[in-house]
């Protein structure tokens, strides 16, 4: 596995990163789940990333974990990076939700007795809430650090100048920006037009998510929607994205990957890596085998200008963005 530093901070995170948001809830088998933890580790996969609401039900993958960490990681602590968000739905009342001060310690605790540990090493404010002044979001944060239930602060889903301004008022207070968790992949490439540049100036790392656009950027689509597939089920995805344009575009990107001697996954995951600013790359995964297959891709991680070229036309010309 290789390992990037995460901004400006001490910390490596693996290229590579396990999401727990699929198949981490009911339906899946404690074994199967074990198993795909247990491979991760043996890859190098050494950051697992979770959120209060992920499941189903709500802190399902949460309480998933403590069950594993109890089993098979009690004795590993030190050797695994364990992040989990908050500021989601997740009791009624109305103090439920939401990023204020109340909300995010009360969640922050049920997440700990969920995962059974006594301290994450990052708490993501899983999006903005601007109805909660922003200094008393980044208050809550360090406030979490400092109490050493959290050892690193993170945001996810903030506009560019909202996450200029939050790592400014963490910095003001001592408790440094480590991290941000935006979406991205060949078909959703915001972030290139600002964000990435706001967190190359901040110091703050790129932990993205859905880099395989939620399985579009695999060759799972390209004969059909499978009666098991996410978008079949309509989880995650809907089959109304399964788009010509997004099978052409696919269909393009599968003779580029067969010359490098990969997958299209593995070709996706590699170009969102391309990009130095971009720390690591979350993938989730249904069985060991797929996620061996996923992590594989950092066996092949440089472009030459031509596929780039290449694929940015294949982008153009199938009319997806790109």
């Amino acid at each position: 596995m290789e390992y990037r530093r995460c901004g400006r901070s001490g910390l490596l995170l693996p290229a590579i990163s396990l999401g727990l948001w699929h198949n981490f809830g009911e339906g899946r088998t404690l074994e199967s789940q074990r198993a795909i933890v247990r491979r991760a580790l043996d890859l190098g996969i050494t950051h697992l990333d979770i959120a209060d609401r992920y499941g189903p039900p709500l802190g399902a993958a949460e309480r998933t974990f403590g069950t594993i960490f109890r089993r098979d990681l009690r004795g590993r602590r030190d050797e695994i990076v364990v992040t989990t968000k908050g500021g989601n739905p997740m009791w009624e009342g109305p103090y439920g939700a939401g990023n204020s001060r109340k909300h995010l310690l009360a969640t922050l605790d049920r997440s700990l007795e969920r995962l059974g540990l006594d301290h994450v090493d990052v708490y993501y404010l899983h999006r903005d809430d601007r109805e909660t002044p922003l200094e008393e979001q980044a208050g809550a944060l360090d406030h979490m650090v400092r109490s050493g239930r959290v050892l690193y602060a993170g945001v996810s889903n903030f506009a560019p100048d909202r996450t200029a301004a939050i790592a400014g008022l963490l910095r003001s207070l001592g408790t440094p920006l480590l991290v941000h968790q935006p979406a991205y992949s060949l078909l959703r490439r915001e972030i290139e037009g600002e964000l990435l540049a706001v967190l190359e100036r901040e110091g703050v790392g790129c932990v993205v998510y859905s880099p395989l656009a939620q399985g579009l950027l695999t060759e799972r689509y390209l004969e059909g929607i499978p009666a098991d597939s996410r978008a079949a089920e309509g989880r995650f995805l809907t089959a109304d994205r399964v788009t010509p344009e997004v099978l052409a575009f696919v269909r393009a990107l599968s003779e580029i990957s067969a010359d490098r001697g990969q997958s299209v996954a593995q070709l996706a995951l590699a170009w969102a890596l391309r990009d130095p600013r971009v720390t690591s790359v979350l993938v989730g995964a249904s069985s060991p085998e797929q996620l061996a297959a996923n992590a594989a891709a950092i066996g092949r991680l440089a472009f030459t200008g031509e596929e780039l070229a290449a694929i940015d036309r294949a982008a153009k010309e199938s009319g997806v963005t790109g």
